[in-house]
């Protein structure tokens, strides 16, 4: 009985320097900023020209060993990130979904299953908001009324990265995800594991480089956290299937609170960003959600 006791008080003692631990850390973080790369496998990483993803590495924590929920196609993938949960409760099964496949098990009073957006929205009505996104696919994922700027860059990511950088500098949301549709489609035409997918890595990195910088130019470094990721590598010209190179995703997380230099050991599912991200931002996530954060990379 007296064991029994024991460890239900380290449990509750654990629990209560968790949530502590928690409120500290969201009241440091202002902003965050999720970079998603299509089609960026973790296995190009290595022998990447990248130096900004790289620097955000060596001074941040990063996987390599992250995973894509299966199949390792885009709107299933980009839908599990931003939704915290798997396509069996949210819904979207497939390349291009638009809408759900299977109902989901729960939605929200805009009709759709709960995105951290939304989440910010319920729980921080006046908090801005941003998606900047360059896959027409990403538009359907996240509901409308929860963002405050919202601009689709139709396949242009030079463009889609320049809208980003002048509203993190005049804008300063509390939360921006840019998504950008290389080297996805480099993958696609040419191949992966092809020298053009790696020239285009170094645009990736340029990009994300532009985005690094416009953090510094707002002032808002000091509180901000950068996570970048992708929805799934690739094999060949396509993906979709359970191969490493199209599962394994690079998962870095950069900025205050966070480790530095950091390779994380824990096990990563890409709803777990979401669960991250909610954190982050002191948001209460909903019972439907099974992400879970990745605290390991928290200092």
């Amino acid at each position: 009985m007296m064991i029994q006791f024991q460890k239900t008080a380290l449990t509750l003692l654990a629990l209560l320097i968790f949530a502590a631990f928690s409120q500290a850390q969201s009241k440091k973080v202002k902003h965050v900023i999720l970079i998603g790369c299509d089609g960026l496998g973790a296995y190009a990483l290595p022998r990447a020209d990248m130096p900004h993803l790289k620097k955000m590495m060596n001074e941040g924590a990063w996987s390599l060993k992250a995973r894509s929920v299966l199949p390792s196609s885009s709107a299933v993938n980009w839908a599990s990130m931003i939704m915290g949960a798997g396509p069996t409760m949210h819904g979207y099964t497939e390349w291009g979904s638009a809408v759900p496949e299977i109902p989901s098990v729960t939605t929200n009073q805009y009709g759709l299953f709960p995105t951290v957006f939304s989440l910010l929205k319920e729980q921080r009505p006046s908090a801005v908001s941003a998606l900047v996104y360059s896959w027409p696919g990403i538009n359907p994922l996240v509901e409308k009324e929860t963002t405050t700027i919202r601009v689709p860059a139709n396949d242009n990511d030079d463009f889609c990265t320049d809208t980003a950088v002048t509203i993190i500098k005049e804008q300063k949301p509390v939360l921006t995800f840019i998504h950008l549709d290389q080297p996805d489609n480099v993958g696609h035409n040419i191949g992966h594991h092809t020298p053009e997918y790696f020239d285009e890595l170094k645009k990736v990195d340029e990009r994300i480089g532009k985005i690094l910088h416009a953090v510094q130019e707002a002032g808002i470094a000091d509180n901000t956290v950068i996570l970048v990721t992708s929805d799934h590598g690739g094999k060949d010209k396509g993906h979709g299937g359970k191969s490493l190179d199209e599962v394994q995703i690079p998962w870095v997380i950069y900025g205050t609170g966070i480790r530095k230099g950091y390779q994380l050991n824990s096990t990563i599912i890409t709803y777990d960003t979401g669960a991250t991200i909610a954190q982050l931002l002191g948001l209460t996530m909903p019972q439907s959600w099974r992400g879970k954060p990745v605290s390991e990379a928290f200092k």
